[in-house]
């Protein structure tokens, strides 16, 4: 048993370094190529990999209608998030980019809200308000490197991240977790084969520089499939809340890589709206913390 713990920790610790490390290799990638182009590359790269895996767990990827129908669902936390995401590298620095997505848990909070009529307790009211307040500090903050229209791309992609969770959920497509992520990956594959039309003109012309191309097979290796494999091991092992807890730590983690590795700046304003913002993440959860440790509490008892 504590054998297997450890291995979850390691794998935790995994995930948020990922999760962490993955908004620099989206900026990174970018500094030599078009957006969408690296946005296609990425998909079209990490879908044979993800294929192969498939083949060597022997999983299989059913094509019926609800399968599809689920795969569809997921691409929008794949493509559907990803091309806001990276269409905001213009406007923000990859620590602000990584902060905006640790207001995921709080957008699903909002839509499980006012679309499923589910219960939210005057503590998560309380922790979106001060999250909010802690994002509007860092958009007012004047920095160069964060302007409005960015976090406008990325409240979308926080959204359509959450819409697909949702969405997925609705579906229950008796789906293995790998399937159901190569599933969404071909979608996202497709979508991305239909923007070339669009985006042909901006085909790099000459080879990117060694740092494009290696945040490139970042983003497809690690990010895409590492993070899925990890992302899915601790789904089926831990509970939810602790794994939401990693939209937390990442965005701090983050903003610190940024700084250290891309030489972003981090005035008082930034750091503040981001520790403002953190706390409110932490109060959101709070409650959710209370009740797991009550129901730890009681099955210690029983056991």
């Amino acid at each position: 048993m504590p054998k297997i713990q450890s291995h979850l920790a390691v794998t935790y610790a995994l995930l948020v370094l990922i999760w962490a490390t993955t908004p620099l290799a989206i900026v990174w990638s970018v500094k030599d190529l078009n957006p969408f182009w690296a946005l296609a590359f990425r998909f079209f790269l990490a879908l044979p990999l993800a294929l192969s895996l498939l083949l060597i767990f022997k999983i299989r990827l059913p094509f019926n209608a609800q399968s599809l129908h689920s795969y569809l669902a997921g691409s929008f936390s794949f493509i559907g998030s990803q091309i806001f995401t990276y269409m905001a590298t213009q406007y923000l620095s990859s620590g602000i980019i990584a902060l905006m997505f640790g207001l995921t848990p709080i957008m699903a909070g909002l839509m499980g809200w006012a679309w499923f009529k589910q219960y939210l307790h005057v503590l998560q009211w309380c922790g979106m308000l001060i999250a909010l307040s802690g994002l509007g500090i860092i958009c007012f903050s004047g920095q160069q490197h964060i302007q409005p229209m960015g976090i406008v791309l990325m409240l979308i992609s926080v959204f359509n991240y959450a819409l697909s969770i949702f969405w997925v959920k609705k579906i229950r497509a008796p789906l293995e977790p790998m399937a159901q992520a190569t599933g969404s990956i071909l979608i996202s594959s497709l979508v991305a084969l239909c923007m070339l039309p669009f985006i042909w003109s901006k085909f790099p012309t000459h080879l990117p520089q060694i740092q494009s191309l290696i945040a490139l097979g970042y983003t497809v290796v690690v990010a895409s499939l590492l993070a899925m494999f990890c992302y899915f091991k601790l789904v089926q092992n831990i509970q939810p809340t602790t794994l939401s807890l990693t939209n937390v730590m990442t965005p701090l983690l983050a903003l610190l890589i940024g700084a250290l590795l891309n030489h972003e700046a981090l005035t008082l304003k930034i750091v503040l709206g981001a520790a403002i913002l953190i706390i409110g993440l932490l109060v959101y959860f709070s409650r959710d913390l209370q009740l797991q440790q009550k129901w730890q509490q009681r099955f210690k008892k029983m056991s």
